[in-house]
């Protein structure tokens, strides 16, 4: 893990903010969501992006019954 040297004070809301610089490095914007993971004593942030249940791909996502799929798993499904 890499550190940034960035240090930021949690609010009363227990909100951070985080810093210009590093929202534009990891294309965070205004209303994205970010997933929140934990491992062992860190928290990691990371850009939300849906992905397929069964292969994790990003790329061509659709919601079939309620459930994330991409079109080549979709497409083996229906096979």
């Amino acid at each position: 893990m890499k550190a940034s040297g960035i240090v930021r004070p949690i609010d009363n809301l227990g909100r951070v903010v985080l810093p210009k610089s590093l929202r534009e490095a990891y294309d965070l914007n205004l209303k994205d969501s970010v997933e929140i993971f934990t491992d062992e004593s860190s928290i990691i942030l990371r850009k939300y992006e849906p992905s397929c249940i069964f292969c994790n791909e990003t790329s061509d996502v659709i919601l079939f019954k309620d459930k994330r799929v991409c079109k080549k798993c979709l497409d083996e499904l229906q096979a």
